[in-house]
């Protein structure tokens, strides 16, 4: 049981996440590694347009940043999951969220990365209430 108090203590002192523009977000997109660069790029343009989009970006996967997602969560209508896999995040999304709000999907997988204008479709269709 030893083992179980030290995961325990990593979970609360080892987590690690960047956020960008979430000050006064209402959609919030997560993505980690090159997809966030891209979801980054995106949340400005959509900035741009008057979308108030914002972004976590995981640095740690484990321990995942539920503290930041949760805290998200009672602020934002939605999140964006943007991954380069078939949609393994969006699960851990939904569980830091612990579901208060709805999860969309953008993704493309086989060593493609979504298009800035892909994920910027995800946020118009967030902001108009469909995830």
């Amino acid at each position: 049981f030893e083992r179980y108090e030290k995961y325990k203590q990593v979970e609360q002192n080892e987590a690690m996440w960047e956020e960008y523009m979430m000050e006064d977000a209402e959609i919030c997109v997560v993505a980690f590694g090159i997809a966030s660069r891209v979801a980054k790029n995106a949340v400005v343009t959509a900035r741009a347009e008057g979308i108030k989009a914002g972004l976590i970006r995981p640095i740690t996967l484990w321990p995942f940043p539920n503290e930041a997602l949760l805290k998200a969560a009672d602020q934002v209508k939605g999140f964006v999951s943007v991954e380069l896999s078939m949609g393994q995040m969006i699960e851990d999304v939904r569980l830091a969220t612990q579901c208060k709000k709805p999860v969309s999907l953008c993704n493309r997988c086989g060593g493609m990365i979504p298009s800035p204008d892909e994920v910027l479709e995800s946020l118009r269709k967030a902001q108009k209430g469909e995830f």
